[in-house]
This record gives C-alpha cells, structure tokens and sequence, in this order.
C-alpha cells in the first residue's frame, strides 16, 4: 500500500505477506497509523499495487472483447481508531495532579551508598530527581 505524495510521488505505507498459487487470496489484517498511513490527512489518496504470481499477458486484453481487467482488490474492512495524546486530554477538560511516590526498600540500595540509585549526593540530583524534575516542571502548567 503506498501514500501518494503531495509532489506526486508514491511512498511505500504496508507491505503484506506473499500468497502464492492463490487466485483469491486473503492477507491477514494489519495496523498502520494514520500518520504513516495519510499524514493525518483523510483526503489524502492511496494506492493499493497487487503484484500478482499469475501473470496475465497483455495480448491477452487485445484477444478479449470484454476484457476489463485481471481482478479486484477489495478492502474488506477499515477501522479508524484514535489514539489520543496528552493535550487532547488536557484540551478535553481532563484534570491532572502530580503525585510523587519512592520506593525506599532496602532492594534498592542504601540512599548513603553512592552505588545506589537513591544515593543524595550533596552536590548533584540523583537519576531521581533529575527524573521528577524533568516531569514535574511539564506537569506543573496543567495541575
């Protein structure tokens, strides 16, 4: 399945599995995102290329008078299902409080041992710390 391009070209989106020796074959169902799939974009057109093991030949079109075509592909089923972010839940009205819990079980270590994750070094933050920062100055805005 390919997404065409704005500039025309073609950019390969899923490749099935190979049936061979199979005039009706059924692919298994597959996941794209829509991303990959359009760029988010539902107007976007696709292209569907069937490589077939039985090939026809072209002559064969100029012999039939009613010849139309070597087959159909037809997409059986389509489910769109959203996958929402962050901001969409907090565009939604969805409310957030930051809560911090620690785990200071003896598994992890003495906090005075400096090999242990929880180790309180007077003159830099732990990997924890750094940790709850990093999300908490995100989180802040939206509390």
């Amino acid at each position: 399945m390919y997404r065409m391009n704005d500039d025309g070209t073609e950019q390969l989106v899923h490749r099935t599995e190979v049936i061979k020796n199979n005039l009706n074959p059924v692919w298994e169902p597959f996941k794209v995102s829509l991303i990959s799939l359009c760029s988010c974009d539902e107007d976007r057109k696709l292209k569907a290329r069937r490589v077939s093991w039985d090939c026809v030949n072209p002559k064969y079109k100029q012999k039939k008078r009613n010849y139309k075509n070597s087959g159909v592909v037809i997409l059986s089923d389509l489910k769109l299902h959203r996958v929402y972010s962050f901001l969409d839940y907090i565009m939604g009205g969805c409310q957030i409080h930051f809560t911090v819990a620690i785990d200071f079980t003896a598994s992890n270590g003495d906090p005075r041992n400096s090999c242990s994750l929880h180790y309180i070094n007077p003159y830099q933050p732990n990997e924890y710390l750094k940790a709850l920062i990093a999300v908490g100055e995100i989180c802040q805005d939206y509390d």
